[in-house]
């Protein structure tokens, strides 16, 4: 028996990928599922869990990751701490990378409770955000909770295509990480245990993604008219200049929620450790509970953030814009 598995993020990518396998094998073959990072558009999750399954005919499943053991694990060693044990007997010899104070310990241990939000969680318990170097974020928010889902349905007796919506072509980082030879990513891969990966859209270009959705009379999704260029968090840790600057004149609500992210974070994290959402080296916030706001301060700016973008301020906030050409 085969299962084929498709992980739907409401992007255009991953879309067309349920598309083909639908086309390919038929809705009794197929599953989909979304995995909640709790970065998501409101608009990104309808899309994903209302309308995708209402035009395609085929329901969406949801998983979500749990960090209850990693909470309980960390309030431990604070506890510890809080109760005037020695740091070095809860750290070893990692001490001097946390510089943690009883009272510290005890301020953190207030706030330091799971939010049922599992970026959120994920970023209290480690202590701070995901960044470019460190994107642990995909793997313990996606990765792990898929790979769970489709651990299950091998254990049910079927074994299991795990299909990814991937293209060399979306970035420059992943044309760098995809080509060659050796270490190139493959269309087909076998895990083991009943595990295999494919990845069938490895190489096609993103005109060919937005006709697969036209052939089959699906829409994209809406915020691909709102001036995102992905669709998965909101914002991404990897979100361009301008496209911040659209999500903070679109969005502006989610600009606050990662403003008061920044400031629970910064709350529980050890002593005179800078936290921020998108990372600014070690000095250049320091000591501030939120950062956000100075970030998009720069994405309204030109030439190296010297001046002011004034012709990015005349732009109609609610106006359509795609880099895809969506609105043409």
């Amino acid at each position: 028996m085969l299962t084929h598995v498709v992980s739907v993020s409401g992007g255009k990518d991953s879309t067309a990928t349920l598309l083909l396998a639908l086309e390919l094998y038929g809705p009794e073959h197929v599953r989909a599922v979304f995995a909640d990072t709790g970065n998501e558009h409101e608009t990104t999750l309808e899309y994903a869990l209302d309308y995708l399954p209402r035009v395609t005919g085929k329901a969406v499943d949801l998983v979500r990751a749990d960090f209850s053991g990693e909470f309980a694990h960390k309030r431990a060693n604070l506890e510890r701490i809080a109760a005037g044990e020695p740091e070095s007997a809860v750290y070893g010899r990692r001490q001097f990378m946390y510089h943690w104070t009883p009272e510290a310990a005890r301020c953190a241990l207030e706030l330091l409770h799971p939010t049922g939000n599992p970026y959120l969680d994920l970023c209290l318990v480690r202590g701070g955000f995901p960044s470019r170097k460190r994107q642990y974020c995909t793997q313990y928010l996606k990765t792990e909770p898929l790979t769970e889902y489709a651990l299950e349905i091998i254990e049910g007796g079927s074994d299991v295509w795990s299909w990814q919506g991937v293209r060399i072509d979306e970035s420059e980082s992943r044309r760098v990480r995809h080509q060659g030879t050796g270490a190139c990513v493959k269309s087909f891969e076998v895990v083991g245990g009943g595990l295999f990966i494919y990845r069938p859209i490895l190489r096609w270009n993103v005109g060919s993604v937005f006709e697969a959705h036209s052939v089959a009379g699906v829409s994209p999704n809406p915020l691909y008219t709102q001036g995102m260029s992905r669709v998965g968090c909101m914002p991404c840790i990897n979100c361009s200049k301008a496209e911040l600057r659209a999500i903070a004149d679109r969005f502006p609500e989610h600009i606050e929620r990662i403003a008061e992210w920044e400031r629970l974070v910064s709350s529980v994290t050890r002593p005179r450790s800078p936290v921020s959402f998108f990372h600014m080296g070690t000095q250049g916030h320091s000591g501030q509970a939120s950062t956000i706001a100075h970030v998009v301060d720069w994405s309204r700016t030109t030439r190296g953030g010297r001046q002011r973008d004034l012709l990015a301020q005349l732009e109609e906030p609610s106006a359509c814009s795609s880099a895809y050409g969506l609105c043409e």
